[in-house]
């Protein structure tokens, strides 16, 4: 039982970005943090041009997608959807699993997805400079990519623990021309404040975060570049379901669940949005996972409340499920799931029943990541386990119930440069990472209260 590729052409790329929040009965609006107000379009350009400040603010289903930003998506796009014959072989499970595969693109993830757009929009408003965080790497190796294509400086604060785990992926930020720093630094006031605090901290996305936003704010050059979380870039990443749309249609059928790794959520977003729309709109129902770290459980023990994306409070109030913007997680290998909160749209989805949330220990997850890369070839990135192990688990549910269904996840990327991490776990030298209750509680005793509440 081989495994099975459907693969679109170069002219069927999507042309246009699919919006949840059209099809979402109500959404919590940004709050400008000062006044308490949603934010406006005026109050976003400080660290990002007009189009992605629109985008960000927008109701509209469907938004074009640039002629240019189509042809670089055509290098690695369409992505190509598999069926893991080999898999549901060695599982013995009467479920039809597939996956959309986005370690194909330069960087290896789903990431160049909205790096391409961000670049693109960033140049065309004179734009010199990105500033971004990164977790793991790949969002930031994804920018660096998108800055070279685009003649733009890139500069990446990457969390100390991801940037220590994972040299090759900052050598590959290097090689794009970034330049990449560890989190928190001495080169930004939010940074040395943290340091002076303590010194050995391993930092979080929300520190990288407050370093990348500040140096935006202080260059009028410079623009902030957002990986995850935000609204335009989980519209950005739903070029990805929309074509496991058509490829499920050449195979004939269509998932009973659908599952993605969530650590911000842009992957998630990417794969879901668009079956979720189908479905709002009166199509095929599905059953959304989000499969989340246990270190860092956002969705299955976070508070639903405003909270700020960065730790020292520099970026609008968002309303989502977090576990507190000043919460540093547990050094776990999957870094770019190492984060306080959830992208809004995910949240709101949550919220409506509209998806529901599970969190995986780390090694149950590397477990997950060998049987699918002895079965299926492909070494997947820490991030992308989280969702395989949930696919496994409920393959074999299926197998207990004697029931056939289809399952879809997301393989958001390749873990070539993981290698060392899946090292560690063969030689029994990686742990699971406890949830910290208490750490959690001191996080969620200094949100935000917006002004006027």
């Amino acid at each position: 039982m081989d495994t099975i590729k459907y693969q679109l052409t170069d002219n069927q790329i999507p042309t246009s970005w699919y919006n949840l929040a059209a099809d979402l009965p109500e959404l919590a609006p940004a709050l400008h943090p000062g006044t308490g107000q949603p934010a406006t379009v005026a109050d976003l350009v400080a660290i990002m041009p007009k189009e992605l400040a629109e985008q960000e603010l927008s109701t509209e289903r469907e938004i074009e997608i640039p002629p240019v930003v189509r042809q670089i998506y055509a290098q690695w796009r369409p992505s190509p959807l598999f069926r893991a014959r080999r898999l549901e072989q060695a599982l013995g499970t009467p479920a039809r699993i597939y996956y959309k595969y986005e370690g194909g693109s330069p960087a290896g993830s789903h990431k160049p997805n909205t790096g391409i757009a961000q670049a693109f929009y960033n140049k065309e408003a004179g734009i010199r400079r990105l500033a971004t965080e990164t977790g793991a790497g790949q969002w930031g190796s994804s920018l660096s990519l998108a800055g070279a294509f685009f003649g733009l400086e890139v500069k990446v604060f990457m969390v100390k623990v991801s940037y220590h785990q994972k040299p090759y992926r900052r050598a590959l930020m290097h090689t794009y021309g970034a330049t990449c720093v560890a989190s928190p630094s001495t080169e930004t006031a939010a940074g040395r404040a943290i340091l002076a605090d303590d010194p050995d901290c391993p930092g979080s996305l929300g520190i990288a975060t407050s370093e990348a936003i500040e140096l935006a704010m202080n260059d009028p050059f410079t623009n902030y570049a957002g990986g995850s979380v935000l609204n335009h870039v989980a519209l950005h990443q739903t070029v990805i379901g929309q074509e496991a749309l058509r490829q499920l249609d050449m195979a004939e059928d269509y998932p009973d669940i659908v599952i993605g790794a969530a650590g911000g959520g842009s992957n998630l977003a990417g794969l879901a949005f668009p079956f979720l729309g189908e479905q709002l709109r009166g199509g095929h129902r599905v059953r959304v996972i989000a499969a989340e770290p246990e270190a860092c459980p956002s969705l299955t023990k976070g508070r639903i409340a405003y909270d700020f994306g960065d730790t020292t409070g520099l970026t609008p109030l968002l309303k989502m499920h977090t576990l507190g913007h000043s919460f540093i997680p547990p050094a776990i290998h999957a870094g770019g799931l190492r984060y306080h909160g959830i992208a809004p749209l995910v949240s709101q989805a949550l919220q409506d029943g509209l998806l529901e949330a599970r969190a995986v220990a780390q090694t149950r997850c590397f477990d997950a990541g060998l049987t699918f890369a002895r079965t299926e070839g492909i070494v997947p990135a820490p991030e992308s386990t989280h969702a395989i192990r949930v696919a496994i688990d409920e393959a074999l549910r299926l197998k207990e119930e004697g029931r056939s269904q289809a399952i879809l996840f997301g393989l958001s990327g390749h873990g070539h440069f993981d290698l060392g991490a899946y090292e560690r776990y063969l030689a029994g030298e990686l742990a699971d990472e406890g949830y910290d209750q208490e750490r959690v509680e001191r996080a969620l005793a200094d949100l935000p209260t917006p002004a006027g509440s």
